[in-house]
């Protein structure tokens, strides 16, 4: 399934930016201290890529379990990647411009569809024994 593999080029970018990230470690003032909102930014977006690519393998994962159809898993699967594409890039924005936080809403929204869709399907498999 595509998210899985999605997820694993997630976790190489999120150690990728992680060390690009820490190149200046040493120094207290790099990218305006600890507490700065650059490096604030910076660090949710490095983050984003672990916690977002957890969220497309357990999609994998419950989406094998039953109770989506076809067409709910297409869009749940979509809605992961958007999500999951989005979130490290709004950080990562926003930490160089941060009238770009607003755009916080895009990931939020792709991210919160598809864990109701998969909740949705799991939860009435478990009530009706039958796929949404």
């Amino acid at each position: 399934m595509l998210n899985e593999a999605f997820a694993w080029v997630w976790i190489c970018l999120g150690i990728v930016s992680g060390a690009w990230i820490g190149l200046g470690f040493k120094n207290e003032d790099h990218m305006g201290g600890y507490a700065g909102w650059r490096r604030r930014m910076l660090r949710l977006g490095h983050i984003a890529f672990f916690g977002t690519a957890i969220l497309n393998i357990l999609f994998v994962q419950a989406a094998f379990r039953g109770g989506l159809s076809p067409v709910w898993i297409r869009i749940a699967s979509w809605s992961f990647i958007a999500g999951a594409a989005l979130m490290p890039a709004v950080c990562f924005l926003s930490a160089f411009w941060k009238r770009a936080s607003v755009l916080f809403v895009l990931p939020v929204v792709a991210l919160s569809a598809g864990s109701v869709i998969v909740a949705t399907g799991l939860v009435y498999v478990q009530i009706y024994g039958r796929t949404v």
